[in-house]
């Protein structure tokens, strides 16, 4: 098995003057966004080994890269000399390839059910409830923000709350990270360190409380496990949100 992870940030693994990041296994190419985030958190429950080659995307990608993927997006990841874009899809595999507490080997009806659900969990909480919260970065005002915060709890009340009714903490009675929080993670982190931060509103967690206790106890769960924060620039997610949203009100 070789592995390779290319990216953007680190993901823990020791350094080493003439090779930045170097195990024997896999290879991942990958940056500080939400993908990366989501492929790191796979790789870190999965405890694999794996060779981390840094991208550095304020610059022209290498031709070496480019090689990898000619068309210079993160992540991309390098098993047995195949590879693999998309974080969904990379993510998607490494949990196919080795089977594990994230997700259940396939072979049973009721292991494809938990699939299924796990699948529908994590398509509701991108389509139905982030792009809500995508909303806070194009308000031109407080006011309007204010209004996004709505939409946001109610997308979490309707879409999100009644798959969570039986979290322990994590998805489906879990006491362990799951593919659903692997796949939801990185946007979950960022909505809680945002509003803890000032630079969404407070109302959101406040209503959330409230309105959505099950979700709330678990995007807090999920906030703190040590695969989540591992990789969580926190300082950078902050600066760049902020200058997000001041762009957007010019």
């Amino acid at each position: 098995m070789a592995i390779t992870f290319y990216t953007s940030h680190r993901s823990g693994c020791k350094r080493s003057a003439s090779n930045p990041f170097s195990w024997n296994g896999l290879q991942q190419w990958t940056n500080a966004c939400t993908g990366s985030h989501r492929v790191s958190i796979v790789l870190a429950e999965l405890n694999l080994p794996f060779e981390e080659v840094i991208i550095d995307l304020t610059t022209p990608r290498t031709a070496e890269y480019l090689a990898i993927n000619p068309l210079g997006l993160v992540p991309a990841l390098k098993w047995n000399g195949n590879v693999i874009t998309e974080s969904a899809i990379i993510a998607q595999f490494l949990v196919d390839a080795y089977p594990s507490h994230l997700l259940p080997a396939l072979g049973t009806p009721e292991a494809a059910l938990h699939r299924a659900r796990v699948s529908a969990f994590a398509d509701k909480f991108i389509t139905k409830l982030q792009s809500q919260v995508f909303k806070f970065y194009s308000a031109k005002t407080d006011a309007a923000a204010d209004a996004v915060v709505g939409d946001v709890v109610a997308a979490a009340v309707k879409e999100i709350e009644p798959l969570l009714s039986d979290a322990a903490p994590f998805f489906g009675g879990s006491e362990k990270l799951t593919f659903a929080e692997a796949l939801t993670a990185p946007f979950a982190i960022r909505l809680v360190t945002l509003v803890e931060a000032g630079v969404l509103p407070s109302a959101v967690l406040e209503q959330l409380k409230i309105q959505a206790p099950n979700f709330y106890k678990w995007i807090h769960a999920v906030s703190q496990h040590p695969s989540v924060t591992r990789y969580f620039g926190k300082d950078a997610v902050i600066a760049i949100s902020k200058s997000r949203i001041a762009k957007a009100r010019e």
